[in-house]
């Protein structure tokens, strides 16, 4: 199983852009309303905000149920889910937009670190494209 650092190094994109963490409920229930795609790994949700609201930069948030299981491991799905959205989302990630990785039951922890960045590529063309 190949760890988070593994292979961030050739992942990393040469121009980023910058990253902000979601930390408001009604930041994620907004999200939560938009556009969703689903992987093996997690759940993608994201949702383009208005002009009248911060436009520079790419907002992420991250959530874990009690249904991944316990602290231990909603906090290790949530490890997983930041490093992946620190090596996919400033390249390709678009300014402007929230997302939210919701961890899986199974999946997210289970699913190799790999995979996960495959996920998120997939999910996010998919989020763009419609």
């Amino acid at each position: 199983m190949a760890g988070p650092r593994a292979g961030a190094a050739a992942e990393a994109p040469a121009a980023s852009a910058p990253l902000a963490v979601l930390r408001r409920r009604a930041d994620f229930l907004k999200a939560a309303q938009a556009r969703r795609q689903g992987t093996a790994g997690f759940l993608l949700q994201a949702r383009r905000r208005t002009p009248d609201e911060d436009g520079g930069t790419i907002r992420v948030g991250f959530t874990a149920s009690r249904k991944v299981g316990n602290a231990v491991a909603r906090n290790r799905a949530r490890r997983r889910l930041r490093a992946v959205a620190r090596a996919v989302l400033p390249g390709a990630g678009r300014p402007g937009w929230d997302y939210v990785l919701v961890a899986r039951p199974e999946g997210t922890a289970a699913r190799p670190y790999r995979d996960l960045v495959a996920d998120l590529r997939w999910a996010l063309e998919r989020v763009h494209r419609g």
